[in-house]
């Protein structure tokens, strides 16, 4: 039996509110996304095809969460001593990259569209669109609910491409209109374009949030130089540094810092203190303090012009 001693923090995340979300918006977007592709070739739409290609997307990108999800319930190992938390951030990234290259996608046949005009059966078009409507603004509420009752990037992710579903239904619908009261076809490749502008946009936030887990930089919500002044604070501690803080995954953080404390002081009440702080203030509970002397332990120039200041 292999020993597992993390037990300060399960570096496990169950979800089951947005494990049972991601189920029901997996089927219904599989099933949809199989009459848009049918329709859209049929109808010879642009602005459909475009909306199905997204569609399929959102199948991957469910698929990857739903992954994500399981492998967040899964515990650390020997090798993975974090656990499995950081694959949720892994198929965020990968996600608003599939957004991202289908908005490019897009934009590059809006282009070809636009050189070589085609018509389009505007009522198919119209039809498909308007039940594409009407499933996209459930699927939004019902992943909006999750987010709002548990924290997942996975889940936003998701949410992004459904925003930008929605939108591709309104486009596809407005493109429709306007076709059919103008006999101009460019509408259906420009109203696809704008549509491919706003998926970008969504991807690019995606990457950028999931990038910023990757690297490892200090979560938004956190100021360090303010935890840093607060750890100062604890009775006992003269200094801060090789202070890091980051997130594992969403919800998930983890701090280690180096301190200068009293030789007259026990450095166990130190990191009870300093524990206790970063848990009530800051809600971060997975923290590894290092105590240290640099009359002990050298620091360098650093180590020297604390003990100037000192004396």
């Amino acid at each position: 039996m292999q020993h597992v001693d993390y037990h300060h923090l399960d570096h496990v995340k169950e979800q089951q509110k947005s494990k049972k979300t991601l189920w029901i918006t997996l089927i219904l977007t599989l099933f949809f996304t199989i009459v848009e592709i049918v329709g859209g070739l049929l109808s010879n739409s642009l602005a459909l095809l475009s909306d199905s290609a997204h569609m399929i997307s959102d199948v991957v990108a469910l698929a990857l969460s739903m992954a994500a999800i399981y492998m967040a319930t899964r515990k650390p190992t020997k090798k993975y001593t974090f656990g499995f938390l950081r694959f949720e951030i892994i198929a965020s990234f990968l996600n608003g990259l599939a957004l991202a290259v289908i908005a490019l996608g897009i934009a590059f046949e809006g282009v070809n569209r636009m050189i070589h005009p085609q018509d389009v059966d505007l009522q198919l078009m119209l039809t498909i669109a308007s039940i594409g409507l009407i499933v996209n603004i459930v699927l939004t509420i019902v992943l909006s609910r999750s987010t709002k009752e548990e924290d997942n990037l996975n889940v936003k992710s998701a949410l992004w491409h459904f925003i930008g579903d929605l939108l591709s239904s309104v486009g596809v619908i407005v493109s429709a209109v306007l076709i059919s009261f103008t006999g101009y076809s460019l509408f259906d490749p420009l109203i696809s374009m704008v549509i491919g502008g706003i998926i970008f946009m969504g991807g690019v936030k995606i990457i950028r949030e999931s990038l910023a887990v990757l690297m490892e930089s200090v979560p938004e919500q956190f100021d360090l130089d303010q935890i840093r002044a607060d750890l100062a604070s604890v009775e006992g501690v003269y200094d801060v540094h090789e202070l890091h803080l980051w997130a594992v995954s969403t919800d998930h953080y983890s701090l280690t810092a180096h301190v200068f404390v009293r030789e007259n002081i026990q450095p166990y009440c130190v990191i009870l203190g300093i524990n206790h702080l970063l848990k009530t203030k800051y809600s971060i509970e997975h923290s590894t303090i290092q105590i240290e002397h640099p009359m002990i332990l050298d620091h360098g120039e650093y180590g020297k012009q604390f003990l100037l200041q000192q004396a």
